[in-house]
């Protein structure tokens, strides 16, 4: 029996999100909807990788202006490397995959002096209300 108020759901759907910020902001970096778990996992490490290449680009590119890139003292925190390890480690996959499986949102921290940058996954339960018939 359904507690009053409340909608049965009929499946699962997953919000990935990708946050930046320092101290008092937050910034919305990107988000996307998947069906699956893996789906939105494999999203979330694209974004990482973008993210690394943007805060820290190679720097035998051909595309930045010259003096573009300059050397900054290396520091326990550099997110670029942690967003890059993470999202090359198979053990960081797979506690994603368990933990959205069994229900609970996902959330990865990278941080570099004030600044942090945030990947999540949660499952997003679809009522029973908005689910169509098939055809």
């Amino acid at each position: 029996m359904t507690a009053p108020g409340a909608c049965p759901a009929t499946g699962v759907e997953y919000l990935a999100e990708v946050h930046g910020g320092a101290a008092a902001s937050s910034v919305f970096l990107g988000g996307v909807v998947a069906p699956t778990r893996r789906l939105a996992l494999r999203w979330l490490r694209r974004q990482a990788h973008r993210l690394a290449d943007a805060l820290d680009p190679d720097p035998h590119t051909t595309r930045l202006p010259a003096q573009a890139l300059r050397p900054t003292p290396r520091t326990a925190e550099h997110a670029p490397a942690q967003l890059r390890f993470w999202a090359a480690d198979p053990d960081y996959a797979e506690e994603a995959v368990d933990r959205l499986a069994a229900g609970y949102p996902y959330r990865f921290t990278a941080r570099e002096g004030p600044a942090w940058y945030q990947l999540t996954a949660r499952p997003l339960l679809i009522p029973a209300s908005s689910v169509r018939p098939p055809a």
